[in-house]
């Protein structure tokens, strides 16, 4: 028993059938054939359905992966920017705990009167002013 598979002509949307057969190998060859009232059509190679179907299963993976490995470089780089702003926390602590015990912070020698002494022999060091603290979560 013959088989047919129904179609619908691309120019005049006439239905016909072409046997399972010429079906399947027009689709595989781009072979021509013509629809009742004439009209010649045929079946563009190209990627199958399972094909498209692959490639944009392949493409959201890329895209995943994408995604997975700039989440984990913005983490990376928000630790490591937690760990620089808790160092010039604490470099800024010592630094002003060796001020209040009468450490210059320009040669490092220890005065009495500190502030006279950095008017007089350091008149152009500006201290930065602290930055109001960030939380660091």
């Amino acid at each position: 028993m013959t088989r047919f598979v129904s179609i619908q002509c691309y120019r005049c949307k006439e239905p016909f059938g072409l046997t399972q057969e010429r079906y399947n190998v027009a689709k595989r060859s781009e072979q021509s054939f013509h629809c009742p009232n004439g009209h010649s059509q045929f079946f563009p190679l190209g990627p199958t359905e399972a094909e498209k179907l692959q490639s944009q299963l392949d493409a959201e993976r890329r895209a995943r992966q994408r995604a997975e490995q700039n989440a984990a470089y913005e983490a990376s780089r928000a630790s490591s920017e937690r760990r620089t702003a808790i160092a010039y926390k604490g470099q800024a602590t010592r630094l002003r705990n060796r001020a209040k015990a009468g450490t210059c912070p320009c040669c490092n020698r220890t005065f009495q009167q500190l502030a006279r002494h950095m008017a007089s022999e350091h008149p152009h060091f500006q201290p930065e002013a602290p930055e109001p603290a960030a939380s660091l979560h």
